[in-house]
């Protein structure tokens, strides 16, 4: 039986985002800015074709962005989390397997259900995702998911396909192969490209065909993986649970720039606060904690500063109230006053399963049952109530060392105070 895999990848993701509860934007060119406002993150088809190129300042396309009535977002990624989440529940509904690759993109394997392979279910894949959520997406057909990925890129390139495209016994492969850069691969990247364009293996179809020793002599046994799949031998499974990250960072430019020791402590404090989610969402505790400052090096005429301090912990943990405690005692050897920091963090690693930590010999009997099950109340109000419901002092209230969000939407489907209004 034939392997059938399908790629699905949101279009334009985060603009589609802003789409969904503004009808008003369909058409119209919409770029989304980096945290501060400060770059292009992401672009709608139409601001693509106006020439805004991905990661520009923005500042650097004012007049262009004016002259064509482009529409600017903030970066709005609890409204983006929240879309994608509803997206990818939404395609488990059509396969038993499924690897969500990241936020906006998703394999399927439909090996074995009833006309899976052709374009025709996938059409239909497409059309409900729409309806049940709103986000466009496109979809690529191959017998592996290096050329599944492949065809996704074709059905979005191509407009004729229809946000569809399946490569799978297609009487035109090699053609199609060979319109496809060697770089743009899945898996190869800049280095291997410049490598294979030197030996003349410029395109995808001549990558496939390149002799195997000699593949596995340069790219290792992972590229001649890929090159089996690129001719159609399933080589790459999917991973339905993704592996635990190794390491967790929330790492921030503030929205102005931060003298004071307290103001720097609400922010350690608060990027503390959202590693430990993440490290609790994964099931894992940390034993190494790192916290960092720096000040802004694009004002040379300032003075320069910028120093880490990096703790090891006894014993692994992801209780908030401890790590934060950990976290601003680094703050305070590294906290020099007479300087203006633009930009801090703090990053988690040395990470294993919370259930593999073992209680202290002289703790009290119970205290760590007792904040794992304080911390999982926490997080279960914040998701049901919205985020920072319940949150620790230290954080702070006002922030006024925040990002800067001039062109935020709002947070449609997490913030209660920001349901979208009916007329």
């Amino acid at each position: 039986m034939e392997e059938v895999y399908a790629l699905v990848d949101c279009n334009n993701f985060y603009a589609s985002c802003e789409r969904v509860f503004d009808p008003s934007l369909e058409g119209k060119p919409v770029v989304v800015l980096s945290n501060n406002d400060g770059c292009v993150i992401a672009r709608s088809a139409e601001a693509k074709k106006l020439g805004i190129r991905m990661g520009a300042p923005a500042f650097l396309f004012e007049e262009l962005l004016k002259k064509h009535g482009v529409r600017i977002y903030s970066s709005n990624y609890p409204l983006y989390g929240d879309l994608s989440r509803r997206v990818m529940d939404s395609l488990r509904r059509f396969a038993p397997e499924m690897e969500v690759y990241s936020i906006d993109e998703a394999f399927l394997r439909l090996t074995g259900m009833a006309g899976a392979g052709s374009a025709d279910y996938a059409r239909r894949v497409r059309a409900d995702v729409k309806r049940w959520t709103g986000i466009p997406v496109s979809i690529g057909l191959g017998p592996s998911k290096t050329l599944a990925k492949l065809a996704n890129k074709i059905a979005k390139r191509d407009g004729q396909h229809g946000g569809v495209f399946s490569i799978i016994n297609h009487p035109f492969a090699d053609e199609l192969l060979d319109t496809v850069k060697v770089e743009d691969v899945w898996g190869i990247g800049r280095q291997y490209g410049k490598l294979l364009n030197n030996a003349g293996i410029s395109t995808a179809r001549r990558l496939r065909d390149a002799p195997d020793r000699w593949v596995k002599k340069h790219l290792t046994i992972v590229g001649l993986r890929l090159v089996w799949e690129l001719r159609g031998i399933s080589c790459v499974s999917l991973e339905e649970a993704p592996p635990p990250k190794k390491a967790i960072a929330c790492t921030r430019s503030f929205g102005r720039h931060v003298e004071s020791a307290e103001e720097l402590r609400e922010a350690v404090a608060f990027f503390t606060t959202r590693a430990a989610e993440k490290l609790r969402a994964q099931g894992s505790a940390a034993a190494c904690l790192q916290v960092f400052i720096a000040t802004d090096r694009f004002r040379p005429g300032d003075p320069q500063y910028a120093d880490a301090v990096t703790l090891k912990l006894s014993r692994p943990t992801a209780y908030t109230p401890e790590l934060i405690r950990r976290a601003l005692r680094c703050l305070d050897t590294l906290y020099r006053p007479g300087y203006r920091y633009r930009q801090a963090g703090v990053i988690l690693s040395g990470i294993t399963s919370l259930g593999d930590v073992q209680p202290g010999l002289f703790d009290t009997p119970g205290r760590e049952t007792k904040r794992r099950e304080l911390m999982e109340t926490v997080d279960r109000v914040n998701r049901t109530m919205g985020r920072d419901t319940v949150r620790c002092g230290a954080e702070g209230v006002r922030k006024p060392w925040g990002m800067r969000q001039r062109k935020l939407s709002p947070r449609y489907t997490t913030r209660w105070s920001e349901l979208p209004a009916v007329r």
